[in-house]
């Protein structure tokens, strides 16, 4: 799952970009809100997080040109702009959270698993076709055969990118768009090569091949 952090402090983005990554998210990190608005249309991305006091245009700015442009992607507000009316202009302006800072990183990763269940349609705390689920805490999948499956950061963002839209097919570069952020090498088998090692734990059946167009897992009954 690949997160766009937008964020002018270099300690604060730092240590929100270590956090992200061993969380194993892909994490792109800019610093003023110009730049975010053009990685936007140029990358795809599962989630913002947006300070609001950034150099160049103002993260309300911000978010105010995402969401007329029609982009409906998860966004959560993160700054130390505590006043009610800013809140208020956040959350009525498109953010789908509101985080004050400073915060802890357990309670940041936590909103954004809760936004991100809310976007995709669920408020189960884990991702699941009715074949294999998968938890976005422990990281750990599990099958009917296999309750407790281990799975590496790389392996758990794949599954992940596949069971958010069970039925739909991705690429190959959709998914390295999801797992791999900017800096990443990414090598020419590097999908295939996850979904071998996913299949061997999970079973052959579970993420499904589709000839010429990428890989899918079925939508549950």
């Amino acid at each position: 799952m690949r997160i766009l952090l937008v964020e002018d402090d270099p300690m604060i983005g730092e240590a929100i970009q270590d956090a992200l990554k061993d969380a194993s998210y892909a994490a792109d990190w800019v610093k003023n809100g110009l730049t975010a608005l053009t990685a936007l249309e140029t990358q795809h991305y599962d989630l913002v997080l947006l300070d609001l006091g950034l150099p160049g245009k103002d993260g309300l700015a911000v978010l105010s040109s995402i969401r007329a442009r029609n982009n409906g992607v998860p966004l959560l507000i993160i700054t130390a702009r505590d006043s009610l009316d800013d809140r208020l202009r956040g959350l009525d302006g498109g953010a789908d959270d509101y985080l004050l800072k400073p915060f802890e990183m357990a309670e940041l990763l936590a909103r954004m698993r809760a936004v991100l269940r809310r976007k995709g349609g669920s408020a189960l705390p884990v991702f699941s076709n009715g074949v294999v689920s998968l938890d976005p805490i422990s990281k750990q999948a599990s099958t009917e055969e296999n309750p407790e499956i281990q799975l590496s950061s790389r392996e758990f963002s794949l599954l992940q990118a596949l069971l958010i839209r069970p039925g739909a097919i991705l690429s190959r570069s959709e998914l390295e768009d999801r797992i791999y952020g900017w800096g990443n090498e990414v090598e020419s088998n590097a999908v295939e090569f996850l979904i071998h090692a996913l299949r061997r734990k999970l079973g052959s059946h579970v993420i499904k091949n589709v000839r010429g167009m990428g890989w899918m897992v079925s939508k549950g009954d």
